[in-house]
């Protein structure tokens, strides 16, 4: 991933629309209750929302729900191992600190911008979730939906960050569903 170029090299036009979101959703970001409102849903998505979850589930369920917050506890282990190894080998630059005109709304977690580790654990989160409890996605999907635009309005990440997040959220949160029925079967 490296550095972002210059408008003078080969490689700008394929990162431009990238830039320019990105410069858009941080601008955006600079209205006080914007700022306020992703700063909360980002400091949410640190963990406390999924740890609440998982809690609720397992007040509100016994063993099902138990069996439910081992299986996305599980699956955001696995995340959070893929996050830092893709980090530290991609060593992209967020954006607040290769981008003119890119603010920081809250100080970041760590060095790097490739993949957003909040949305890659917030979609994986929420496939396995909806696979027990699918009458919660209007409530899950709104949030992890709010994660990822957070994450770009606040200057921590690109678009591409986030996007690529998705997918891999998605595709660890569908293989741990696979996994985790294979094993039931199994059993």
């Amino acid at each position: 991933m490296g550095t972002i170029p210059s408008s003078s090299t080969p490689e700008a036009p394929r990162y431009a629309f990238d830039l320019r979101v990105c410069v858009a959703a941080n601008r955006w970001g600079t209205r006080r209750a914007v700022g306020a409102f992703f700063g909360v849903v980002s400091r949410l998505g640190d963990g406390l929302f999924w740890y609440a979850l998982m809690l609720t589930l397992v007040v509100l369920d016994g063993r099902r729900g138990l069996l439910a917050a081992v299986h996305m506890a599980v699956t955001g282990l696995a995340a959070l191992l893929l996050y830092r190894l893709l980090k530290r080998h991609t060593r992209r630059p967020r954006p607040f600190r290769a981008c003119p005109g890119v603010i920081a709304h809250v100080p970041p977690l760590d060095e790097f911008s490739f993949p957003s580790g909040h949305t890659l654990q917030a979609v994986g989160f929420t496939v396995v979730a909806l696979a027990w409890y699918p009458l919660l996605a209007p409530l899950l999907v709104t949030f992890a939906v709010l994660i990822a635009t957070s994450r770009v309005v606040l200057g921590l990440h690109y678009p591409s960050d986030v996007l690529a997040a998705i997918g891999i959220g998605g595709a660890l949160g569908a293989l741990s569903l696979w996994l985790g029925h294979a094993v039931a079967m199994l059993a």
